[in-house]
């Protein structure tokens, strides 16, 4: 991958929501390449190393993806290619204009509620304590000095 000239920058958009990275998108020999830490680690169940190779999972689809390192680390440097492996992970990928969409399928199931057959619900009371007046303090004891210290008075204030 050659560093000049640079490469066009691409946003990514996942079910119609922009993807924030701190690692760059971008366009270089015909293909889409992305850091694996967000793109791809927020959407697949599984990742692990195999040897050589980088095993991503989601909904029982894998897929390998060869790679220089193996280390820890390589999680937040390593760049793989977006739409190649996303469209094997089962999504639909479009590219235009510096916009790449990714589309899922939706795994929920959406059902509406049941309605209230003609039940109704009658208000619960509400229990409330009554204020208590606080009582005013009696002071027995000898009075204490002030705390705040008065101003004394100087000749000039006098006149």
């Amino acid at each position: 991958m050659s560093l000049f000239p640079p490469a066009a920058a691409v946003v990514v958009v996942l079910n119609g929501q922009r993807i924030a990275s701190y690692g760059a998108t971008f366009l270089t020999g015909g293909h889409v390449y992305a850091p694996l830490r967000p793109f791809v680690t927020r959407l697949a169940d599984r990742i692990w190393f195999e040897k050589d190779r980088l095993v991503i999972v989601r909904d029982g689809r894998r897929i390998d993806v060869r790679t220089p390192s193996r280390e820890p680390d390589a999680l937040d440097h390593l760049y793989v290619p977006l739409a190649y492996v996303l469209r094997a992970l089962g999504a639909a990928v479009t590219y235009h204009r510096g916009v790449l969409n990714v589309r899922f399928a939706s795994t929920e199931v959406l059902a509406t509620p049941t309605p209230f057959a003609g039940a109704q619900i009658s208000p619960r009371p509400v229990f409330t304590p009554q204020p208590v007046p606080t009582p005013r303090p009696i002071w027995t004891g000898e009075p204490l000095p002030r705390r705040t210290p008065l101003p004394y008075p100087t000749p000039a204030m006098r006149a």
